[in-house]
């Protein structure tokens, strides 16, 4: 009688190409995902340069249609600093003040990126698109991770059993 665990000469034993799937914690998926938000907007801003026009905008101190002063400046790196900051926030902060910060934070993302295109020309429509649906699809990513963030429940064994007993379990579990 065959035991669970034997094999037949069929079936081959798992060989060493095998590659193992360990479960990534939210953390670090958030923070990936910041890094390449981050990454994907500088780049975005790069690529606009090459737009005709866009350089002689700025050496006539215009960037879109405000005048570059101090406070335009500290906005603009203001809006960069803060997926930059998200990346070590993500790995940083306690489970329940990180999981509120990535979901205020790429809430708030979302609309920002999309008012990147205003004003835009159609012949710019398939770039803006593709930046800006990337850009959505990422922090889409972050908001789901954030809000599925897997909970411990509580273990009905001894009252001395503390937290890393606790099984782990996400919403949908619940």
């Amino acid at each position: 009688m065959r035991t669970p665990e034997s094999r037949t000469a069929l079936e081959s034993p798992p060989s060493e190409s095998t590659l193992e799937s360990l479960r990534m914690p939210v953390q670090a998926k958030l923070a990936a995902a910041w890094a390449s938000f981050m990454f994907l907007y500088l780049y975005v801003d790069y690529f606009h340069l090459y737009k005709p026009g866009v350089i002689d905008d700025l050496r006539a101190g215009v960037v879109f249609e405000y005048d570059i002063s101090p406070t335009l400046l500290t906005v603009m790196l203001a809006s960069v600093a803060i997926p930059a900051l998200m990346v070590w926030l993500s790995m940083t902060l306690p489970a329940k003040v990180n999981r509120a910060t990535n979901l205020v934070f790429a809430s708030l993302y979302i609309p920002y990126s999309v008012v990147n295109a205003a004003g835009e020309s159609w012949d710019w429509a398939f770039f803006y698109g593709l930046s800006i649906g990337l850009e959505v699809l990422l922090l889409a990513f972050i908001l789901r991770s954030a809000w599925t963030w897997p909970r411990r429940t509580p273990a009905p064994a001894t009252p001395a059993a503390g937290r890393a007993s606790e099984p782990l379990r996400t919403p949908q579990q619940a």
